[in-house]
Protein backbone atom coordinates (compact mmCIF):
# COMPACT_ATOMS: atom_id res chain seq x y z
CA UNK A 1 0.00 0.00 0.00
CA UNK A 2 2.81 2.52 1.04
CA UNK A 3 4.51 2.13 -2.31
CA UNK A 4 1.65 3.43 -4.44
CA UNK A 5 1.80 6.73 -2.39
CA UNK A 6 5.75 7.01 -3.16
CA UNK A 7 5.48 5.83 -6.59
CA UNK A 8 2.88 8.69 -7.50
CA UNK A 9 5.18 11.06 -7.00
CA UNK A 10 8.06 9.10 -8.35
CA UNK A 11 5.46 9.42 -11.83
CA UNK A 12 5.20 13.33 -11.83
CA UNK A 13 8.91 13.69 -11.71
CA UNK A 14 9.55 11.18 -14.71
CA UNK A 15 6.49 12.63 -16.60
CA UNK A 16 7.82 16.11 -15.93
CA UNK A 17 10.85 15.65 -17.27
CA UNK A 18 9.69 13.42 -20.19
CA UNK A 19 6.89 15.88 -21.54
CA UNK A 20 9.42 18.91 -21.05
CA UNK A 21 10.87 18.13 -24.31
CA UNK A 22 10.20 20.11 -27.46
CA UNK A 23 6.71 19.95 -29.10
CA UNK A 24 4.98 19.69 -25.64
CA UNK A 25 4.19 22.35 -25.21
CA UNK A 26 1.96 25.54 -26.90
CA UNK A 27 1.54 29.09 -27.00
CA UNK A 28 -1.63 30.61 -25.14
CA UNK A 29 -2.92 33.73 -24.03
CA UNK A 30 -2.50 34.75 -20.32
CA UNK A 31 -4.01 37.60 -18.90
CA UNK A 32 -2.75 39.56 -22.38
CA UNK A 33 0.41 37.88 -22.63
CA UNK A 34 1.66 35.16 -24.77
CA UNK A 35 3.11 32.28 -22.85
CA UNK A 36 3.91 28.63 -22.99
CA UNK A 37 1.91 25.75 -21.47
CA UNK A 38 1.26 22.14 -21.91
CA UNK A 39 -1.08 21.09 -24.17
CA UNK A 40 -3.96 19.43 -22.32
CA UNK A 41 -3.03 16.03 -23.23
CA UNK A 42 -0.03 16.07 -22.05
CA UNK A 43 -1.59 17.54 -19.15
CA UNK A 44 -4.09 14.87 -18.33
CA UNK A 45 -1.60 12.63 -18.69
CA UNK A 46 0.25 13.30 -15.95
CA UNK A 47 -2.70 13.16 -13.70
CA UNK A 48 -4.38 10.54 -15.25
CA UNK A 49 -2.88 8.07 -12.42
CA UNK A 50 -3.81 10.14 -9.83
CA UNK A 51 -6.78 9.56 -10.84
CA UNK A 52 -7.03 5.88 -11.17
CA UNK A 53 -5.20 5.79 -7.70
CA UNK A 54 -8.21 7.98 -6.34
CA UNK A 55 -11.31 5.95 -8.15
CA UNK A 56 -9.68 2.75 -6.67
CA UNK A 57 -8.03 3.26 -3.47
CA UNK A 58 -9.91 0.96 -1.35
CA UNK A 59 -12.18 1.70 1.94
CA UNK A 60 -9.91 4.71 2.82
CA UNK A 61 -11.22 7.69 5.09
CA UNK A 62 -14.70 8.43 4.18
CA UNK A 63 -14.98 6.52 1.51
CA UNK A 64 -16.94 3.67 2.62
CA UNK A 65 -20.02 6.14 4.51
CA UNK A 66 -19.65 7.55 0.50
CA UNK A 67 -20.27 4.04 -0.99
CA UNK A 68 -22.87 3.52 1.54
CA UNK A 69 -24.84 6.09 0.55
CA UNK A 70 -24.24 5.30 -3.17
CA UNK A 71 -25.48 1.79 -2.55
CA UNK A 72 -28.90 3.52 -1.13
CA UNK A 73 -29.82 5.47 -4.12
CA UNK A 74 -32.35 4.25 -6.27
CA UNK A 75 -31.59 1.91 -9.70
CA UNK A 76 -34.33 3.13 -11.65
CA UNK A 77 -34.99 6.82 -12.45
CA UNK A 78 -38.57 6.56 -11.15
CA UNK A 79 -37.23 6.10 -7.57
CA UNK A 80 -35.13 9.27 -8.35
CA UNK A 81 -38.15 12.06 -7.11
CA UNK A 82 -38.64 10.06 -3.99
CA UNK A 83 -35.21 9.64 -3.26
CA UNK A 84 -34.48 13.95 -3.75
CA UNK A 85 -37.24 14.65 -1.66
CA UNK A 86 -35.19 12.92 1.34
CA UNK A 87 -32.07 14.49 1.14
CA UNK A 88 -31.88 18.08 3.17
CA UNK A 89 -28.61 19.44 2.08
CA UNK A 90 -26.26 19.67 -0.43
CA UNK A 91 -28.86 18.27 -2.73
CA UNK A 92 -26.89 19.08 -6.13
CA UNK A 93 -24.40 16.32 -5.10
CA UNK A 94 -26.65 14.06 -4.40
CA UNK A 95 -28.59 14.64 -7.38
CA UNK A 96 -25.29 14.30 -9.59
CA UNK A 97 -24.13 11.22 -7.74
CA UNK A 98 -28.05 9.50 -8.56
CA UNK A 99 -27.43 10.42 -11.85
CA UNK A 100 -24.46 8.51 -12.10
CA UNK A 101 -25.91 5.68 -10.70
CA UNK A 102 -28.27 5.52 -13.00
CA UNK A 103 -25.85 5.34 -15.68
CA UNK A 104 -23.24 3.15 -14.55
CA UNK A 105 -25.13 0.86 -11.74
CA UNK A 106 -24.61 0.17 -8.32
CA UNK A 107 -20.85 -0.02 -9.06
CA UNK A 108 -18.68 2.23 -6.16
CA UNK A 109 -15.37 1.71 -8.24
CA UNK A 110 -16.44 3.79 -11.58
CA UNK A 111 -18.51 6.01 -9.54
CA UNK A 112 -15.05 6.97 -7.34
CA UNK A 113 -13.54 7.28 -10.62
CA UNK A 114 -15.77 9.60 -12.32
CA UNK A 115 -15.61 11.83 -9.78
CA UNK A 116 -11.96 11.73 -9.43
CA UNK A 117 -11.94 12.59 -13.06
CA UNK A 118 -14.43 15.77 -12.94
CA UNK A 119 -12.36 16.45 -10.54
CA UNK A 120 -8.89 15.73 -11.77
CA UNK A 121 -10.08 17.41 -15.06
CA UNK A 122 -10.77 20.83 -13.65
CA UNK A 123 -7.56 21.01 -11.26
CA UNK A 124 -5.75 19.67 -14.85
CA UNK A 125 -7.54 22.96 -16.83
CA UNK A 126 -6.66 25.08 -14.26
CA UNK A 127 -3.23 24.70 -13.22
CA UNK A 128 -1.97 23.79 -17.08
CA UNK A 129 -2.99 27.11 -18.23
CA UNK A 130 -2.48 29.78 -15.20
CA UNK A 131 0.87 27.64 -13.58
CA UNK A 132 4.44 28.68 -14.36
CA UNK A 133 5.46 25.96 -14.06
CA UNK A 134 2.59 22.92 -14.47
CA UNK A 135 4.52 20.03 -12.79
CA UNK A 136 5.45 21.84 -9.59
CA UNK A 137 2.01 22.75 -9.07
CA UNK A 138 0.86 18.89 -9.23
CA UNK A 139 3.79 18.00 -7.21
CA UNK A 140 2.56 20.74 -4.66
CA UNK A 141 -0.96 19.77 -4.82
CA UNK A 142 -0.05 16.09 -4.13
CA UNK A 143 2.79 16.16 -1.88
CA UNK A 144 0.95 18.53 0.38
CA UNK A 145 -1.31 15.39 0.86
CA UNK A 146 -3.97 17.15 -0.77
CA UNK A 147 -5.05 15.04 -2.91
CA UNK A 148 -6.00 12.71 0.22
CA UNK A 149 -7.55 15.46 2.51
CA UNK A 150 -9.77 16.19 -0.34
CA UNK A 151 -10.14 13.18 -3.17
CA UNK A 152 -10.23 10.66 -0.86
CA UNK A 153 -11.78 12.44 2.28
CA UNK A 154 -14.55 15.13 1.98
CA UNK A 155 -15.27 14.38 -1.69
CA UNK A 156 -18.90 16.77 -1.74
CA UNK A 157 -16.95 19.85 -0.64
CA UNK A 158 -14.11 19.19 -2.95
CA UNK A 159 -16.61 19.29 -6.08
CA UNK A 160 -17.38 22.28 -4.84
CA UNK A 161 -14.08 23.56 -4.33
CA UNK A 162 -13.07 22.37 -7.78
CA UNK A 163 -16.33 24.03 -9.40
CA UNK A 164 -15.40 27.43 -8.18
CA UNK A 165 -11.66 26.77 -8.97
CA UNK A 166 -12.72 27.35 -12.99
CA UNK A 167 -14.52 30.16 -11.87
CA UNK A 168 -10.93 32.28 -11.79
CA UNK A 169 -11.17 32.85 -15.43
CA UNK A 170 -14.26 34.99 -14.32
CA UNK A 171 -12.20 36.68 -12.17
CA UNK A 172 -9.37 37.84 -13.89
CA UNK A 173 -11.66 38.88 -16.21
CA UNK A 174 -14.07 40.95 -13.97
CA UNK A 175 -17.01 39.12 -14.80
CA UNK A 176 -18.38 39.26 -11.25
CA UNK A 177 -21.69 38.04 -12.28
CA UNK A 178 -20.77 34.67 -14.18
CA UNK A 179 -18.61 34.04 -10.74
CA UNK A 180 -21.25 34.43 -8.43
CA UNK A 181 -23.77 32.22 -10.54
CA UNK A 182 -21.40 29.76 -10.45
CA UNK A 183 -20.60 29.63 -6.96
CA UNK A 184 -24.46 29.65 -6.07
CA UNK A 185 -24.07 26.66 -8.37
CA UNK A 186 -21.47 25.04 -6.40
CA UNK A 187 -23.36 25.66 -3.01
CA UNK A 188 -25.63 23.03 -3.87
CA UNK A 189 -22.69 20.62 -3.52
CA UNK A 190 -21.56 22.38 -0.51
CA UNK A 191 -22.51 25.63 0.88
CA UNK A 192 -19.47 26.53 2.38
CA UNK A 193 -18.21 27.71 -0.99
CA UNK A 194 -20.57 30.97 -0.68
CA UNK A 195 -17.66 31.83 1.44
CA UNK A 196 -15.91 32.93 -1.58
CA UNK A 197 -18.65 35.77 -2.42
CA UNK A 198 -17.42 38.30 -0.41
CA UNK A 199 -13.76 36.81 -0.18
CA UNK A 200 -13.51 37.38 -3.92
CA UNK A 201 -14.15 41.67 -3.14
CA UNK A 202 -11.52 40.71 -0.99
CA UNK A 203 -8.77 39.24 -3.20
CA UNK A 204 -9.26 41.76 -6.24
CA UNK A 205 -6.88 44.73 -6.58
CA UNK A 206 -3.07 44.70 -6.47
CA UNK A 207 -1.42 42.28 -3.94
CA UNK A 208 -1.39 42.98 -0.33
CA UNK A 209 -4.40 45.73 -0.71
CA UNK A 210 -5.93 47.47 2.22
CA UNK A 211 -8.75 45.04 2.10
CA UNK A 212 -6.45 42.24 2.44
CA UNK A 213 -4.14 43.74 5.56
CA UNK A 214 -7.44 44.53 7.20
CA UNK A 215 -8.24 41.09 6.81
CA UNK A 216 -5.19 40.07 8.17
CA UNK A 217 -6.21 42.49 11.41
CA UNK A 218 -9.41 41.35 11.61
CA UNK A 219 -7.87 37.62 11.50
CA UNK A 220 -5.38 38.34 14.49
CA UNK A 221 -8.01 39.94 16.06
CA UNK A 222 -10.14 37.13 16.24
CA UNK A 223 -7.21 35.08 17.57
CA UNK A 224 -6.95 37.63 20.28
CA UNK A 225 -10.45 37.70 21.43
CA UNK A 226 -11.06 34.45 20.29
CA UNK A 227 -14.28 33.59 23.28
CA UNK A 228 -15.75 36.45 21.67
CA UNK A 229 -15.29 35.12 18.05
CA UNK A 230 -16.81 31.84 18.88
CA UNK A 231 -19.62 33.68 20.46
CA UNK A 232 -20.31 35.56 17.39
CA UNK A 233 -19.67 32.68 15.08
CA UNK A 234 -22.45 30.80 17.00
CA UNK A 235 -25.10 33.46 16.46
CA UNK A 236 -24.05 34.23 12.46
CA UNK A 237 -24.55 30.75 11.37
CA UNK A 238 -27.45 29.69 13.97
CA UNK A 239 -30.17 29.88 10.57
CA UNK A 240 -27.81 27.32 8.79
CA UNK A 241 -26.88 23.46 8.21
CA UNK A 242 -23.90 25.00 10.21
CA UNK A 243 -25.84 26.00 13.02
CA UNK A 244 -24.22 23.54 15.87
CA UNK A 245 -20.54 23.90 14.24
CA UNK A 246 -19.14 25.60 17.80
CA UNK A 247 -20.40 22.79 20.01
CA UNK A 248 -19.55 20.24 17.57
CA UNK A 249 -15.98 21.09 17.85
CA UNK A 250 -15.88 21.58 21.26
CA UNK A 251 -17.78 18.28 21.79
CA UNK A 252 -14.95 16.66 19.39
CA UNK A 253 -12.11 18.07 21.53
CA UNK A 254 -10.88 19.61 18.68
CA UNK A 255 -7.57 21.25 19.49
CA UNK A 256 -7.78 22.88 16.12
CA UNK A 257 -5.19 22.91 12.63
CA UNK A 258 -1.98 21.43 13.36
CA UNK A 259 0.54 24.48 13.82
CA UNK A 260 3.37 22.95 10.76
CA UNK A 261 0.35 22.18 8.38
CA UNK A 262 -0.39 26.23 8.59
CA UNK A 263 3.43 27.12 8.57
CA UNK A 264 3.78 25.25 5.07
CA UNK A 265 0.50 26.69 3.39
CA UNK A 266 1.64 30.25 4.43
CA UNK A 267 4.68 29.85 3.11
CA UNK A 268 3.68 31.51 -0.66
CA UNK A 269 2.09 34.18 1.63
CA UNK A 270 5.45 34.54 3.40
CA UNK A 271 7.57 35.36 0.37
CA UNK A 272 4.65 37.39 -1.49
CA UNK A 273 5.39 40.24 1.14
CA UNK A 274 9.09 39.76 0.97
CA UNK A 275 8.78 40.28 -2.54
CA UNK A 276 5.75 42.63 -2.27
CA UNK A 277 7.66 45.33 -4.40
CA UNK A 278 8.42 43.21 -7.31
CA UNK A 279 5.02 41.96 -7.25
CA UNK A 280 3.74 45.80 -7.28
CA UNK A 281 6.19 46.85 -10.26
CA UNK A 282 5.28 43.42 -12.34
CA UNK A 283 1.36 44.27 -11.66
CA UNK A 284 0.45 41.01 -12.81
CA UNK A 285 -3.76 40.49 -12.50
CA UNK A 286 -3.06 36.62 -12.06
CA UNK A 287 -0.30 37.38 -9.34
CA UNK A 288 -2.04 39.72 -7.61
CA UNK A 289 -5.22 37.69 -7.13
CA UNK A 290 -2.96 34.60 -6.28
CA UNK A 291 -1.52 36.58 -3.49
CA UNK A 292 -4.55 38.10 -2.19
CA UNK A 293 -6.29 34.42 -1.97
CA UNK A 294 -2.95 33.02 -0.39
CA UNK A 295 -3.33 35.56 2.45
CA UNK A 296 -7.10 34.90 3.30
CA UNK A 297 -5.92 31.14 2.79
CA UNK A 298 -3.28 31.98 5.94
CA UNK A 299 -5.46 33.85 7.76
CA UNK A 300 -7.90 31.63 7.68
CA UNK A 301 -5.42 28.96 8.84
CA UNK A 302 -4.21 30.97 11.48
CA UNK A 303 -7.84 31.74 13.03
CA UNK A 304 -8.71 27.49 12.97
CA UNK A 305 -4.80 27.15 14.61
CA UNK A 306 -7.00 28.58 17.49
CA UNK A 307 -10.46 27.11 16.83
CA UNK A 308 -10.98 23.99 14.89
CA UNK A 309 -9.54 22.01 12.73
CA UNK A 310 -12.16 19.97 11.32
CA UNK A 311 -14.53 22.95 10.68
CA UNK A 312 -12.66 26.44 10.54
CA UNK A 313 -9.59 24.44 8.89
CA UNK A 314 -11.33 23.35 5.94
CA UNK A 315 -12.22 26.50 4.76
CA UNK A 316 -8.70 27.29 3.93
CA UNK A 317 -8.93 24.89 0.60
CA UNK A 318 -11.34 27.50 -1.35
CA UNK A 319 -7.87 29.87 -0.84
CA UNK A 320 -5.09 27.72 -0.70
CA UNK A 321 -5.23 25.85 -4.15
CA UNK A 322 -4.19 29.69 -5.39
CA UNK A 323 -0.64 28.70 -3.42
CA UNK A 324 -0.05 26.18 -6.08
CA UNK A 325 0.08 28.65 -8.78
CA UNK A 326 1.54 31.83 -6.54
CA UNK A 327 4.82 29.33 -5.65
CA UNK A 328 6.09 28.41 -9.16
CA UNK A 329 5.46 32.08 -10.16
CA UNK A 330 7.55 33.09 -7.31
CA UNK A 331 10.51 31.31 -7.53
CA UNK A 332 10.75 31.98 -11.01
CA UNK A 333 10.46 35.62 -10.53
CA UNK A 334 11.20 36.72 -7.00
CA UNK A 335 15.20 34.84 -7.40
CA UNK A 336 18.36 35.33 -9.09
CA UNK A 337 18.83 32.65 -11.97
CA UNK A 338 21.42 31.32 -9.85
CA UNK A 339 19.58 30.44 -6.72
CA UNK A 340 16.19 29.31 -8.50
CA UNK A 341 17.33 25.97 -8.71
CA UNK A 342 18.55 25.97 -5.47
CA UNK A 343 15.24 27.10 -4.18
CA UNK A 344 13.63 24.50 -6.39
CA UNK A 345 15.84 21.61 -4.86
CA UNK A 346 15.12 23.08 -1.42
CA UNK A 347 11.10 23.15 -2.29
CA UNK A 348 10.78 19.63 -3.50
CA UNK A 349 13.18 18.29 -0.51
CA UNK A 350 10.77 20.48 2.44
CA UNK A 351 7.59 19.25 0.74
CA UNK A 352 9.04 15.50 0.72
CA UNK A 353 9.41 16.07 4.42
CA UNK A 354 6.16 17.35 4.81
CA UNK A 355 4.52 14.35 2.94
CA UNK A 356 6.14 11.43 4.82
CA UNK A 357 4.91 13.59 8.13
CA UNK A 358 1.25 14.23 7.04
CA UNK A 359 1.19 10.20 5.76
CA UNK A 360 2.70 8.83 8.69
CA UNK A 361 1.71 11.19 11.43
CA UNK A 362 -1.88 12.11 10.31
CA UNK A 363 -3.09 9.31 7.84
CA UNK A 364 -1.01 6.52 9.39
CA UNK A 365 0.03 5.01 6.01
CA UNK A 366 3.94 5.06 6.03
Amino acid sequence: MTSRYVLILVWIGIAAVIFSQEGMQQPENICGKTEYRYRFLWAFLVFLPVIWMVGTRGNIGDTESYAMTFRKMPQAISGLAHYMSTVKKDRGFYLLSAIIKLIIGNNTVRYFLLLALGQGLCLVYVFRKYSTNYAISIFLFMASSDYISWMYNGIRQFTAVILSFIGIEFLLNDKIIKFIILILIASTMHQSVLILIPFAIIAKGRAWNKKTILFILIAIAAVMFIGKFTNFLDTALSDTQYKNVVSDWKQFEDDGTNPIRVLVYAVPTILSYIGRKIIWIEDNKLVNLCVNMSIISTGLYVVSMFTSGIFIGRLPIYFSLYNYILLPWEIENLFTERSKKLVYIGLIGFYLLFYYYQMHMTYAMF
